[in-house]
């Protein structure tokens, strides 16, 4: 395949296409997105382009194996592994049931969906993930609300912004970890843009939350018991993060105090220990294959103008660095509607927004933050995303996907600040003074 000087290769984005579309038509025809393991999907690419691109097996095999090894890849992957095994770490110990009840225990059954949106909030932010915050949170959430007798589409929706709102902004989701590797910037300035952001949108979301849910439930919830002992690590974790400790010792002492807290209330043993590291390594491989691989293809992809001409196509659309803005923000959505999966949608689409933020002379920290937060807005609203369909699930079938989408108050206030950040100079200089 010949590319043009300056515009690039269109053709040579067909690997990437046929990537995408595999994963998204086996997703259609299966009616699961899930079905298909999206490495594999990868995969396909990959072979596409040793097929169609010119050139040696050896210098197609050295392209790929460059940009599996890319060092902002390894890096990530490695982030990968040491936040599954801090998560691993301390859900044995008992540190997810803590935050549940200790939040259910302080709940004023007439301020349920606030509640619920709280928990969630700070679960998803204390563990990185918004699936795994819904899996934790979501039967409890359904149960109690229909006893309670409270509005099951509001506190679905509320489940879901709170689940989302962590999985945005928390500094060991694989999200950010993505954002900031592919924008080359530090996780906590990254955070203090995006905590102005997401903040205001989740205070408007609490007010909102506060008036339609009060005295919608008539039931006092009983917590089960728990050590409160057991949050100590997520605090630990989020604080360290916050005062700029490397990500890698943040989270390497996030697992020993979670291992210590366990040793201590006889959770672990030595072996036992041991062999739940394993298990959160284990539980990142998907993530880890696909981030490699995805590098992988997209270091082929790029030697052979894919890259460079998505890059002039998207050029000539953008005037201002507002629209340089917004452009990678639709970007990074589009692609998330294709694939249902936000942070492949970040490491995918990763490379070109740090051209054009680059190019356009961009905040990264700023850049990272419109990326991380339009990936999470479009993978919260698919119908068909891990999110909308857990939570639908639990329902048993008491909730549609409108009920979620009319009732996810905080991904409207979510995007409508975001917008504000984008285009007013106002706002826009309110954050980045505050960020420094």
């Amino acid at each position: 395949m010949k590319q043009t000087q300056n515009n690039g290769n269109l053709f040579a984005l067909l690997p990437l296409a046929v990537f995408i579309f595999t994963f998204l038509g086996s997703g259609i025809l299966l009616n699961d997105f899930y079905a298909l393991p999206s490495s594999i999907a990868v995969i396909l690419g990959i072979i596409t382009a040793f097929i169609l691109f010119q050139g040696t097996s050896d210098e197609k095999v050295s392209s790929l194996i460059a940009g599996c090894g890319d060092s902002k890849i390894i890096t990530m992957c490695l982030i990968y592994l040491l936040a599954g095994a801090f998560a691993a770490v301390s859900t044995s110990m008992g540190g997810v049931d803590a935050v549940v009840n200790l939040g259910i225990e302080n709940i004023n059954s007439s301020y349920f969906p606030l509640g619920i949106f709280l928990i969630a909030a700070f679960l998803s932010t204390a563990t990185g993930t918004s699936v795994g915050s819904i899996v934790a949170l979501g039967p409890i959430a359904i149960s109690l609300a229909d006893k309670s007798g409270a509005s099951l589409p509001l506190i679905g929706g509320s489940l879901l912004g709170g689940a989302m709102f962590g999985d945005n902004l928390s500094m060991i989701s694989d999200t950010t970890i993505a954002a900031t590797q592919s924008l080359e910037c530090k996780m906590k300035d990254k955070f203090k843009v995006n905590l102005f952001i997401a903040l205001p949108a989740a205070l408007l979301t609490i007010v909102v939350l506060l008036f339609l849910g009060y005295g919608e439930g008539q039931l006092k919830v009983v917590a089960e018991e728990y050590e409160l002992i057991a949050i100590v690590p997520y605090v630990l974790v989020i604080v360290l993060a916050l005062i700029g400790i490397n990500v890698f010792y943040t989270l390497f002492i996030g697992i020993l105090s979670a291992g210590l807290i366990g040793f201590i209330s006889n959770d672990f043993t030595l072996l036992t220990f041991s062999k739940t590291i394993y298990q959160g390594f284990t539980s990142m491989t998907d993530i880890f294959l696909l981030s490699m691989l995805t590098g992988g293809l997209a270091a082929l992809v790029e030697k052979a103008g894919g890259i460079t001409y998505l890059l002039h196509q998207i050029k000539k659309r953008i005037k201002t660095k507002k629209s340089a803005q917004m452009g990678i923000g639709a970007l990074v959505g589009l692609v998330n509607v294709a694939i249902a999966n936000n942070t492949v949608s970040i490491v995918v689409t990763g490379g070109i927004a740090k051209e054009i933020n680059d190019d356009y002379e961009l905040n990264p920290k700023k850049t990272a933050t419109i990326l991380d937060i339009f990936s999470c807005i479009f993978q919260g609203l698919l119908p068909y995303g891990a999110q909308v369909l857990l939570i639908i699930s639990f329902s048993k079938g008491l909730l549609a996907w409108s009920d979620l989408l009319l009732n996810a108050w905080y991904y409207l206030f979510l995007f409508l600040v975001t917008l504000l950040a984008i285009y007013s100079n106002f706002w826009d200089r309110i954050i980045m003074k505050y960020s420094k």
